[in-house]
């Protein structure tokens, strides 16, 4: 099955699926521990710093073989790229999905690049994400307030050709510092006037029953990356204070383990 038609099936039964960021062999078992334990469906992400980090090909035979192993069903995905050579790359690398992100980018610029990235897409049948509103990245203003519009959004679904979009409807990339506040009249309304699966970035920190809430109205794919990094930094820290020995064999699976537990926590947010 191809993520389009996995997320179409989902879009139809108020459902979603977790997509979780990897950034090395040990974040990537975690995850595919708790999906192959709770036997659920995952999409295994990667940004371009965490391709940068691995290696392009490495890391997506590492997925490949991981999901082959656990015996899991899942999606290699290209998370917020904002070049169509990297696109290229990882298509012809063998992705399942790819985001283009240009949402920083003036509209019709965005609708020109995505429809470039949609073409490139088909080649492969693979699934294209795009991005329209203001999901604050790390590093950025995460107090602007700039949802994504329902008319842009109509227009730009049907200029490029897209299979799902990322809606910004309050949610921000890394930390939050007080509770987020959703706008689900907006997510509402695009979920009425746009045809396509819709996907929640900055899930990380959201309480479960606004994400289930976001679920019942359109959301059929869930973002998660900054509390598995942190999840993962945190257990190593902790097993390091505590012991001198430097076997990262004894000290990593408990990361990994602290990992598992979270994903596994968060195929309840979604189901």
């Amino acid at each position: 099955m191809t993520l389009q038609e996995k997320l179409y099936s989902l879009k139809k039964t108020d459902k979603a699926v977790l997509a979780a960021n990897f950034y090395n062999f040990e974040t990537l078992k975690g995850i595919l521990e708790a999906a192959q334990s709770c036997n659920q469906p995952v999409i295994l992400q990667l940004t371009q710093s965490s391709i940068d980090y691995m290696g392009l090909q490495n890391a997506v035979s590492m997925a490949k073989t991981g999901l082959d192993f656990y015996k899991v069903q899942g999606w290699i995905h290209l998370d917020h790229a904002n070049n169509l050579e990297l696109v290229e790359a990882c298509l012809k690398s063998g992705f399942d999905s790819i985001m283009f992100d240009g949402s920083e980018l003036p509209f019709d610029e965005n609708i020109k690049l995505t429809k470039i990235a949609v073409k490139s897409a088909q080649k492969y049948n693979a699934n294209v994400e795009a991005e329209l509103g203001y999901v604050a990245k790390l590093g950025q203003d995460s107090g602007k307030v700039q949802f994504t519009q329902t008319n842009e959004a109509k227009v730009f679904v049907e200029e490029t050709g897209i299979n799902a979009l990322a809606v910004a409807i309050g949610t921000v990339h890394g930390f939050y510092k007080s509770k987020p506040e959703l706008n689900f009249e907006r997510l509402s309304e695009l979920n009425e006037a746009l045809d396509i699966p819709l996907v929640m970035h900055g899930a990380s920190g959201i309480p479960k029953e606004d994400v289930r809430k976001a679920v019942s109205l359109g959301i059929c794919k869930v973002n998660i990356a900054t509390e598995i990094k942190n999840t993962f930094i945190l257990n190593v820290k902790k097993i390091l204070s505590e012991t001198d020995n430097i076997d990262l064999r004894t000290s990593f699976p408990v990361a990994i383990e602290a990992v598992k537990i979270l994903i596994k926590d968060k195929f309840n947010y979604v189901n």
